[in-house]
This record gives structure tokens, sequence and C-alpha cells, in this order.
């Protein structure tokens, strides 16, 4: 068994995280600068730190998880939720439950609550926002974010959902009401079902085709029929029917009735 093998064995027995389905050529290079970066001679030798020391483990975690969002990222996407696909969500229903999946620091389920309070009061919102990394939803939860990602929104959006703070802005508390958050694994946990709204976007990217093709099928299964499945921008799935989807919009997939 070789050094790296070693790890991706040692990782899944102890945090149920599979590395093995991610893409090797790109998790084994950033995880190989982590490791070099702490001046550890192999993987073997990494593990073992890390297995002592929990700051070793949390950086380790935070490196294999992308983190990098920003409040309506890519708006003219959010600009189709809002203007066709919430609309017809909500024709012949008074509430919504929605999953942010790979939540990362919370700027998509805060930005899902404020485009829904459009059409909606908070207590008819049910959202969960899920992500692998607990220090990462820490921040998400604490809702506390520089300016540079929040230059997607807009002013009156900005003095209504945010208070002004030294560095940035704050999330107001009552849009995080409608919110739970939760530490989930993707590729080994449960999911919940009945969603409306599922948004897992620029995650899978990083997974092989074989994981892909098994968390797509989660998502539909954890769909209400014509609910809809919202992917990021280099996610298009090419075979939606496979999954008992079909497109809606650009990237939306909505699951057959």
């Amino acid at each position: 068994m070789d050094d790296y093998q070693y790890f991706i064995d040692q990782v899944k027995q102890k945090t149920a995280i599979d590395l093995s389905y991610y893409k090797e050529t790109q998790m084994k290079r950033r995880l190989t600068s982590l490791r070099d970066k702490r001046g550890f001679a192999n993987f073997e030798e990494y593990y073992k730190a890390m297995t002592q020391e929990q700051e070793l483990f949390e950086e380790f975690l935070q490196r294999m998880t992308i983190n990098v969002s920003e409040f309506f990222r890519n708006p003219q996407r959010w600009t189709v939720l809002e203007k066709k696909i919430i609309p017809r969500l909500l024709k012949n229903q008074s509430s919504i439950k929605m999953w942010s999946a790979a939540c990362s620091t919370g700027e998509e389920p805060y930005s899902l609550v404020i485009l829904l309070n459009q059409f909606l009061t908070y207590k008819q919102i049910d959202l969960l926002a899920t992500d692998l990394d607990q220090s990462i939803l820490d921040r998400a939860i604490n809702g506390f974010y520089p300016e540079r990602a929040l230059k997607e929104v807009e002013n009156k959006k900005l003095q209504t959902y945010f208070e002004k703070q030294d560095l940035g802005y704050s999330v107001n508390d009552e849009v995080k009401k409608p919110i739970r958050f939760g530490r989930h694994n993707l590729l080994h946990d449960k999911f919940e079902t009945g969603f409306d709204l599922i948004v897992c976007r620029n995650v899978m990217i990083y997974f092989t085709e074989d994981a892909k093709d098994k968390l797509y099928q989660k998502f539909a299964d954890a769909l209400k029929p014509g609910g809809v499945l919202f992917v990021g921008s280099t996610e298009q799935i090419f075979n939606a029917q496979r999954y008992g989807l079909e497109t809606e919009d650009t990237f939306f997939y909505k699951k057959m009735e």
C-alpha cells in the first residue's frame, strides 16, 4: 500500500470522509502542498500528527473543502430563480422546504432566505444548510461578512437584511431564524427528503464521475415531484433523465412529476 493510499484509508476510518471519491490529481496535489508546508516527510507522519493535534485536523478539513463564496453569486442564475423557479414552486403552496448543500460560510443560505422573503414570511421558509467542516459552519452561523462578499447585494437589501459593522456586515437575526445549520457528509450521510429546492453549486466538480452519479440520484430522491436541483455554472447534467430529472432552465433540473 502506498503512502497516500494509507492516508486515504485512515482518514476514511476516522472521519467517514472518502477521499477516493475526489479527483486524485487535484486532491493529492492540494494535500501534498499542505503536508509539505507543515514539514512532514510523508502522509503517514502527517496523519499521525493530525490525530494528535486538532488544529492540524481542522486545517486539513478546510483545505479539502473549497470555501469560495459570496452573496448572490452568478446573479443571472439568481434572477432565473427569482423570476421563474420560485413562482412556479409557490404556485400551489404557501411554504417552502429548501436545502443549501455544502453551504460553506453561509452566503448561499442567507441569499436564499433574502430572496424567499420577497414571497414569504420567515415562518413559511424552512432551510437546511449543511457543510462537512464544522469551523466553516461556525462562521456561517455567526453571519459576519467582509464588504467584498456583498458586492452583488442591492443597497435596499443591504439596509434591510444586514447591520453595518466596523469591518463589514452582520446578517440580521431575523434572517437566521428559518435556517437549520448542521454538519453533513454528502458522500456518506443520509439525505432528508421532501425538498422543493436543493442548491448544490461548485462542489461536484471535485468529485469523480462515479461519485457524481450517486449524488445526483440521491439529490433526485430527496426532491418532491416538481422540486428543483440548482447546480453550479460548471456542473451541467447532460443525462438528467437518468435520475428522473429534466432541464427547467440552464443549471436548474426539475424532478419529473
